[in-house]
């Protein structure tokens, strides 16, 4: 929970779905909801339109409770059923494998989710 900073984008399981929002599961200790006025900008006519139980989909991070170990969760503005790989070519960088090494552990325990 202290890597998880308010603004990160994270995948999470849909574990359930209610009129007032949608439960995700980031792992055995990390859950959290998209609450109904965090799905859409417009009106939200039926929240099962923008999930199903078992899908893996990305959320913002937009609050933290330590307390209970629960996230406040958003995919307002964000293309959360994106799974896009990327192809294409990589380019070089004079930063070499810097980038790599800064972020490897994060994109293989996100790897899936």
């Amino acid at each position: 929970m202290d890597k998880i900073k308010i603004g990160d984008i994270v995948f999470g399981k849909v574990t359930g779905i209610e009129k007032y929002g949608i439960f995700l599961s980031l792992n055995d200790n990390i859950n959290g909801l998209i609450h109904i006025s965090e799905v859409s900008n417009s009106f939200v006519r039926n929240i099962n339109d923008y999930a199903k139980i078992g899908e893996t989909i990305k959320a913002k991070v937009i609050a933290i409770d330590h307390n209970y170990e629960k996230l406040k969760l958003s995919i307002k503005d964000i293309d959360y059923r994106s799974q896009k790989r990327f192809s294409g070519k990589i380019k070089e960088t004079s930063n070499g494998f810097s980038d790599l090494k800064e972020n490897l552990d994060k994109w293989i325990d996100n790897y899936g989710k």
